[in-house]
């Protein structure tokens, strides 16, 4: 006589599978924004040039705010689209305001991830499967426009 298993009784009788606790819900985040177009500012960000030559980051961000949940889909929005679709995200741990470890973007999951290391505090990591990684240089979003000028313009030239 076999003992009962999850889905039975002691009678015998059949009994539904245990239900799992569902997961929490996403955080709210604002609405999706095409990657064409953009009604509210312009997403502060510059991409250096394509080419051959590896580099160590692949362009500047300048996010608004510390706020992660709002920065994060106007970023993902604005990317070019052969980086395809990003599905994790690594932040410094010390530069942001609090978030999820995912949160649903332009209509897909990303997971978002913290680093502490002292040798990378202001990058942002991108993670596209089959793409490979992206990072890029964040200007904190206090700088004022002067002195994030020369660094927005260097992530142009594709000297960050």
């Amino acid at each position: 006589m076999h003992a009962p298993t999850d889905h039975t009784v002691a009678d015998g009788q059949l009994r539904p599978p245990p239900r799992h606790a569902p997961l929490p819900p996403l955080p709210p985040v604002p609405p999706a924004r095409s990657r064409t177009t953009r009604p509210g500012p312009l997403l502060r960000l510059r991409l250096a040039p394509d080419g051959q030559v590896p580099r160590r980051l692949d362009g500047v961000w300048w996010p608004r705010s510390d706020d992660l949940l709002t920065e994060l889909p106007e970023l993902l929005a604005g990317l070019p689209r052969a980086w395809g679709d990003i599905v994790s995200v690594m932040v410094n741990g010390t530069a942001w305001s609090g978030s999820p470890g995912r949160m649903l973007v332009c209509n897909q999951v990303v997971r978002l991830r913290r680093s502490t290391a002292a040798h990378a505090p202001d990058t942002v990591v991108l993670m596209a499967p089959g793409r490979g990684r992206r990072d890029l240089r964040v200007v904190p979003p206090g700088t004022t426009e002067e002195a994030a000028r020369p660094l927005m313009s260097a992530g142009a030239d594709g000297l960050v």
